[in-house]
């Protein structure tokens, strides 16, 4: 029989792994806690003492005081650190001194929404007073939604649900809105971008409402850390908070470990898989009986990850002790897994960001991350996941090629010492901000004078009205069209000129996976391109524009496809300008049109970022009117390098940018587009534009470029910091042969 290692063996063996690039220990910390406030209904008290809870951590005593002080809240700790009992105290409270109060509960995801709501349950079972507290979803059969509007004095949903199904039917929820003390949104920092604009607008029309039954209740927030907690909730809700980020919740010795694949082909600085990587240092773990989470960026890979794992284990038992966890599952499957994790049962859990949230799934002792998540919230959100019994906590982030990869397992001192990102929206986005007027007029009709998230709302009622969408009758606009507009209008796009996905793969099954605005569609639905969902491959059959669909179906190739765009940008407005630290630099922002037209489309192998083929594009030109960020070059360059040379150069610095972006804002790199013009048409100088890819744009340029010069110091060092002579995947995406173009980015970069 083999015998186990433990825990210190398989550390003492990472120690001697020449691939571990840098090795950072995060020091346990004792709880900060104090005794149960005073005020605290002496039911919750006997509750939590049955818990095995004899006091609150420092942050959830000042929560429950500053909630009961009729503060509106937000509060930023790290994940395990209790921030449950935080919104639940006060509003449980509340409603026990006073029966009739309700609350309402968002929640990003139902998965989430259901974990509170098992959580809830037990703490009212313990308390012994019959509180009805209830999710109300999709999932919600019909007999129990009548109860939950009725008599619910606790509801959990999401926004999608508050926006399509209760505010539109407010009339059925009356002793809700008339009743209404508490919202509570729990991770906050999930509303960013487009999402996060139209959640603005959705709790707009939720304040209306209420205020029309009479009520105007607290918002109590929680977030992951961010670098604007306060001003994020205010812009979200529209209220003045008060913001707790005192961590009083223990916590255990973390390692922290980054792992550099191994070089494979040095000619293109191509790296071994981080995929091969992530499963050997899994195995190693789970091997040896060691709880483990595995996190990737795709549905693919998490299957094939788990795939290979259970390939470890011949037994079909032990086989069973790993799974995957991912969008897709039906609720009891993902009930049934992350009961596997709390008790022991399952070992191995393979993810999507989908676990990043707080669901609760126990004590496990690993973390490993496939690749940079993208932002510093999820780094410690994800790493959170491990470390919650009392031995030593490991967390390893597995490198891939890409730039921001490369840089943060080249300057682990930045990683660690960087501050979380900030998080931007843009609710007054017109096109956003007039959907949601048209909801709301529908909901409640808009008198002269009214206001909407604090702007008259007259002038958008009277652009609705010339288009016969309302109609105004003494002194209030009513709406007038046949149509729901909320069943209309998603949460997650800025347009709803939006172009269905459909799935053909089944012929007898067609059915419909997603959607995209239009200007998306043209550059990513193209006939012969293959889309990608979900980690899923799929080749586009036909692209038809009329009716607004995509028709697709599933294929597993070895390339992606990459437009090329014919990309006229044309500066209207400049609202600032400024002088950069670069020599013959300037920067400037505005608004932008951006006019493309799709022409060619690129074969691009996954491995090694090959040009395979090529196809031509048969789509008109699209125009859309956005916000941009510019860096201007003077022509002294081009004398300098030459144009074919400083174009190279240009062209590396925008596949920098792209991938050095996320480090200030918030935001997937698909948020942002990046477009290098040798000549651009407002200063016929040579100029890198960063524009927001959504109409209207929803605020990330503006962040750059008041960021601008910290982004090419990043963008300098991901380039100094790259091994490579000519360029490679790792730096400015290319390998250029001539090593000119390199070079002369570099020059670029560094002179003062």
């Amino acid at each position: 029989m083999k015998v186990r290692q433990s825990m210190a063996d398989l550390l003492a063996m990472l120690k001697k792994d020449p691939n571990i690039v840098h090795w950072h220990t995060i020091p346990g910390r004792e709880a900060a806690s104090v005794s149960f406030p005073e005020k605290l209904d002496w039911r919750l008290r006997r509750a939590l003492v049955e818990r095995g809870i004899e006091s609150l951590y420092v942050h959830q005593a000042e929560a429950f005081q500053t909630v009961l002080e009729g503060k509106n809240l937000v509060l930023v700790t790290p994940t395990a650190s209790g921030k449950t009992l935080c919104y639940n105290l006060p509003v449980l409270q509340t409603v026990l001194s006073d029966p009739s109060s309700r609350a309402l509960y968002l929640f990003p995801t139902k998965a989430l929404a259901q974990d509170q709501k098992n959580e809830m349950e037990e703490l009212i079972n313990e308390i012994g007073v019959p509180l009805k507290s209830y999710t109300y979803d999709g999932d919600t059969a019909g007999d129990i939604r009548q109860k939950i509007r009725r008599a619910g004095q606790i509801v959990m949903t999401n926004p999608d649900m508050l926006h399509s199904s209760i505010l539109p039917h407010h009339t059925k929820w009356v002793s809700l809105f008339e009743n209404l003390k508490y919202i509570v949104i729990d991770e906050l920092h999930t509303y960013r971008g487009v999402f996060g604009s139209h959640v603005a607008n959705v709790i707009r029309r939720l304040e209306r409402i209420c205020s029309y039954y009479g009520s105007h209740p607290q918002f109590i927030c929680t977030s992951a850390t961010i670098a604007n907690p306060r001003a994020h909730a205010e812009a979200l809700t529209g209220r003045k908070m008060f913001l707790i980020d005192r961590n009083g919740a223990p916590s255990v010795r973390k390692h922290f470990l980054f792992y550099n694949p191994p070089v494979v082909n040095k000619q293109l600085n191509v790296r071994e898989d981080e995929m091969l990587a992530v499963k050997n240092l899994a195995a190693r773990f789970l091997k040896n009986g060691i709880q483990t989470i595995v996190f990737a960026r795709s549905r693919l890979k998490v299957e094939l990850l788990v795939s290979h794992l259970q390939e470890i284990n011949s037994g079909r038992e032990e086989r069973a002790k790993i799974c995957a966890y991912r969008g897709g599952y039906l609720p009891l499957e993902r009930r049934r897994i992350e009961k596997g994790l709390r008790n022991g049962e399952i070992m191995g859990v393979v993810s999507t960001n989908a676990l990043e949230l707080g669901v609760d799934i126990g004590q496990l002792q690993v973390c490993i991350m496939t690749g940079y998540p993208g932002n510093m919230a999820s780094v410690w959100q994800q790493a959170g996941r491990a470390g919650r019994r009392k031995e030593d906590a490991v967390i390893i982030m597995v490198a891939s090629s890409n730039p921001l990869d490369q840089y943060m397992a080249g300057n682990p001192d930045y990683f660690f010492s960087r501050k979380p990102e900030e998080v931007r929206i843009n609710p007054d986005n017109l096109m956003i901000l007039i959907d949601h007027v048209k909801c709301s007029a529908y909901e409640l009709p808009f008198k002269k004078g009214d206001t909407f998230g604090g702007q008259q709302a007259d002038e958008l009622c009277e652009f609705l009205s010339d288009e016969d969408v309302l109609h105004y009758q003494a002194g209030k606009w009513y709406w007038m069209n046949d149509a729901f507009p909320a069943n209309e209008i998603s949460l997650r796009s800025a347009v709803q000129d939006s172009f269905a996905i459909v799935d053909i793969t089944d012929r007898g099954h067609v059915k419909v996976i997603g959607e995209m605005d239009r200007f998306g569609a043209m550059t990513m639905l193209y006939e012969d391109a293959i889309y990608i969902h979900q980690g899923r491959q799929y080749h586009v059959d036909e692209l038809d524009l009329k009716e607004r669909k995509a028709y697709i179906r599933r294929v597993n190739v070895n390339y992606y496809t990459d437009s090329d765009l014919a990309v006229q940008l044309d500066v209207l407005e400049t609202d600032d300008h400024g002088l950069l630290p670069l020599a013959h630099s300037e920067k400037g922002y505005g608004d932008v049109s951006v006019r493309a037209l799709p022409t060619v489309f690129k074969k691009i192998r996954f491995e090694t970022l090959e040009n395979i083929g090529w196809g031509r594009i048969h789509l008109p030109e699209l125009e859309m009117h956005t916000n941009a960020a510019w860096i201007s070059f003077s022509t002294d360059w081009l004398d300098r390098f030459g144009k074919d040379v400083f174009q190279g150069a240009l062209v590396g610095l925008s596949h920098l940018l792209r991938h050095a972006a996320p480090l200030y804002v918030m935001c997937d790199q698909a948020d942002l587009s990046v477009v290098p013009k040798i000549k651009a048409p407002h200063n016929e100088l040579p100029t890198v534009f960063v524009y927001d890819k959504y109409p209207g744009g929803i605020g990330l340029s503006k962040k750059l470029y008041e960021a601008m010069p910290e982004l090419l110091e990043r963008a300098k060092e991901m380039a100094e910091g790259c091994g490579c002579e000519s360029g490679c995947p790792s730096c400015i995406g290319f390998v250029n042969e001539g090593k000119a173009a390199k070079q002369a980015l570099l020059h670029l970069l560094r002179e003062r």
